[in-house]
């Protein structure tokens, strides 16, 4: 079973987004068997000035892409808390329900 963990990123350090992966990760781990697979959405160096445009939101969009190709293989995908407060999170969900992924959401059902 491959899973997508789809988290609220804005304004954290790169270490709390990682641990709050790994809580999710574990929580999942737990609920699913230590045989599940990982998607890996966290684009630790993704470069910022793709096609020269620093817009931050330009960027948020270019990060959401990415998440978006990678959410294509998921199995399920599993939202971390607050993500409805999110844009990107939220995008993301509506894709995943839009297109028959299941969804679980951390708050919830983990």
């Amino acid at each position: 079973m491959k899973i997508f963990i789809s988290q609220p990123m804005k304004g954290k350090t790169d270490e709390e987004i990682l641990a709050d992966r790994e809580r999710i990760e574990s929580k999942c781990r737990f609920k699913y068997g230590p045989s599940v697979e990982f998607i890996d959405s966290f684009f630790e160096d993704f470069p910022d000035d793709v096609g020269n445009n620093k817009d931050p939101n330009r960027q948020a969009i270019k990060y959401l892409a990415e998440s978006l190709k990678l959410l294509a293989d998921a199995d399920i995908a599993v939202f971390g808390d607050g993500w409805f407060y999110n844009r990107g999170c939220s995008t993301e969900f509506d894709v995943a329900t839009n297109y028959g992924i299941p969804t679980i959401d951390e708050e919830d059902e983990l």
